[in-house]
């Protein structure tokens, strides 16, 4: 039997495809022969092969089986020569919300390092917003050697706490914690507290040294010289960071050094850290990242690494296809309708999607987007409903729920960042977003279209301002309208593919607002909403299997209003069709913008009784709605 076509299949199986263990993994081939195709499966550590009998799909046969615990697993079909390999990941690698927070800024006392106990102490304020995942940069002893001062300064205060990034002194290094913060013992303790209410530990692993770390005297080999046989510092041009040495990961003792790399991962991993968020991975060797990866995974199959790689397309691409299970990407900058569909489809409607997991952050300790510093709470709100709808993975660095967007004028840079000094923060300041990100949380945990990464539709809205999409998850259906514009009002014409949902193109259904708990009922694929980013920037609707009934009063003054607005527009309706009447045309636009739509749109001035007796009173007409009624008007 000759098979061809197997998918998926990752560059001949050089490298392993990704899946998860919450679902089952297709496979898919095809072949000329009438017999149906055997498809075989097993752990890669495991000996026997299991199989199951492949079904006709349509052109293809299609067979699945469900990894039920995290590891590699290889894969095969009868006659076909190649045996493949698949790294399955936990639930965590492709739905997840991350919550970035230092906790030398967790205190209360200005110019005093917070601790791991004051970090506890915000445990049950992030679980409230519904964050499970919390990513800690580095907690290791801090270079005193060219410490930074505030705001990046070449000159640290002798109080002055130095950037995290820079690893290490006579106090340890990788595998110590920075006295300032507590014990190894507190931070065990910090892990299990935040285990116990569901959460989950990343921590920051930068593969640099600062010039007092250990390794430069214990190792100096590891490290890159000058022509004058003086250690190499961080250079990025015009920028010196003389307080960061890179390693060399070439050196004579590779072996040697490498192992010790890897001891780092199997240290945190046995303090309770589960995730890892990689700093600058395109910086060093994929042959290294491909390495330790697998390395770690052998002892800790649950392990999450999570890619910061800032770097063009292919390098991004190079490092999910070695193994890391989730990457950045440049979603913070994507702004506009267009360039953000063109992005988004491009990560979670390719081949992508078979090995690579986008992670939305909003912002971070380095980018604070220009759209937040203009736009206000509406920015903010909007940027987080879409980065946690449009993937499945999205995250917040702290200081975003208080819609902080200080930032140096002109720069992306946040005033007195909290990479080179403590911060004390209000959790409770007025105008804060909490509520609003727990809101979206709590949608996301409860609708399982939502988490899933490779389902992501994007659909048609008439103004370049609305992005209109959605996601479903076998009954459950989610459509979201986003207002990109947290400046201005707008409203669109959205198109529902209603056919791919069971639902006729004349049939009325109700799709509820999961947001402000409102109901609409809508009609067919053509729709109208409404978005006031100073009240709600973006809709999330799900489509109720509720049937339609008709609540509204006829009697109520809602109502009555409807009836005498009805027949005032189809008097105007009628002048304009029959007798071209310019007069009436004009009067019939006015009426219909200052009176009837914002009462009909789907949106925050809807009012269900009026907008359920006038569109009564147009179906008696032969409309599907008074909108549509209005916008099938010659001149409209």
């Amino acid at each position: 039997m000759k098979i061809k076509n197997v998918y998926p299949e990752l560059e001949g199986g050089l490298y392993s495809v990704k899946t998860e263990t919450d679902r089952e993994f297709l496979i898919s081939c095809e072949t000329e022969s009438d017999k149906n195709p055997v498809l075989k499966y097993k752990k890669s550590s495991e000996k026997k092969w299991k199989t199951v009998l492949m079904l006709k799909a349509g052109e293809k046969y299609v067979g699945s089986f469900l990894p039920k615990s995290p590891g590699f697993y290889q894969y095969g079909i009868d006659g076909y020569d190649k045996i493949l390999e698949v790294m399955a990941e936990t639930k965590y690698a492709r739905f997840a919300s991350w919550y970035e927070m230092f906790p030398r800024s967790q205190g209360t006392q200005s110019g005093k390092s917070g601790t791991f106990a004051d970090s506890e102490k915000r445990l049950p304020d992030i679980k409230k917003m519904g964050f499970d995942v919390i990513y800690l940069p580095p907690i290791h002893p801090i270079g005193k050697a060219f410490r930074k001062g505030p705001n990046n300064s070449l000159t640290a205060g002798h109080d002055d706490p130095g950037c995290p990034w820079a690893i290490g002194n006579e106090q340890g290094g990788h595998k110590s914690i920075e006295p300032q913060l507590g014990t190894i013992d507190d931070f065990r303790h910090f892990v299990k507290e935040a285990n116990k209410t569901g959460i989950e530990i990343a921590l920051d692993i930068a593969l640099q040294c600062s010039p007092d770390h250990p390794y430069v005297k214990e190792h100096p080999e590891w490290f890159h010289k000058r022509a004058d046989g003086t250690i190499a510092y961080a250079e990025n041009p015009p920028k010196k960071y003389e307080d960061i040495y890179p390693l060399n990961f070439y050196p004579p003792n590779r072996e040697e050094m490498w192992k010790e790399m890897k001891s780092i991962f199997i240290f945190w991993r046995k303090q309770g850290v589960t995730h890892f968020r990689v700093d600058n991975p395109h910086t060093k060797p994929t042959e290294f990242w491909k390495w330790v990866i697998r390395e770690v995974k052998k002892e800790y199959p649950d392990t999450v690494f999570f890619a910061e790689a800032f770097t063009n397309y292919e390098k991004l691409e190079e490092l999910a296809r070695i193994g890391f299970s989730q990457s950045y990407t440049y979603f913070t900058w994507r702004n506009g309708k267009n360039e953000l569909i063109e992005y988004v489809l491009k990560l979670t409607n390719s081949y992508l999607t078979n090995f690579l997991r986008a992670n939305f952050f909003t912002n971070t300790p380095d980018i604070c987007p220009p759209l937040i510093q203009t736009g206000g709470r509406p920015a903010f709100k909007m940027r987080l409903a879409i980065a946690s709808t449009l993937s499945s993975l999205y995250g917040i660095y702290s200081g975003y729920e208080l819609c902080d967007g200080n930032a140096y004028p002109g720069t992306e840079t946040y005033v007195d960042s909290e990479k080179y000094q403590y911060k004390v923060w209000d959790w409770n300041k007025p105008g804060n977003i909490k509520d609003y990100i727990g809101k979206i949380n709590e949608i996301r945990r409860t609708n399982p279209a939502l988490q899933y990464y490779d389902n992501l539709r994007i659909y048609n809205s008439t103004n370049d301002n609305v992005l209109f999409y959605g996601k479903k998850y076998k009954d459950n259906i989610i459509l979201i309208a986003a207002n990109l514009n947290p400046n201005e009002i707008h409203d669109a014409r959205v198109t529902v593919p209603v056919e791919k949902f069971g639902i006729s193109s004349d049939e009325d259904y109700i799709v509820e607002e999961l947001i402000t708990g409102k109901k609409y009922v809508w009609h067919g694929r053509e729709n109208y909403v409404r978005l006031e980013p100073q009240k709600e920037p973006v809709y999330l609707f799900r489509i109720s299997k509720d049937v339609v009934t008709r609540s509204h009063s006829e009697r109520s003054e809602e109502s009555q209003l409807a009836l005498q607005h009805s027949k005032k527009f189809f008097e105007l309706r009628e002048k304009v069709v029959k007798h071209n009447d310019v007069y009436a045309r004009r009067e019939l636009a006015t009426f219909f913008n200052n009176e009837i739509l914002w009462r009909t749109y789907t949106g925050e001035t809807y009012d269900e009784n009026y907008a359920g007796t006038i569109n009564a009173e147009a179906k008696k007409l032969g409309f599907q709605s008074i909108i549509v009624a209005y916008f099938t008007t010659p001149g409209h």
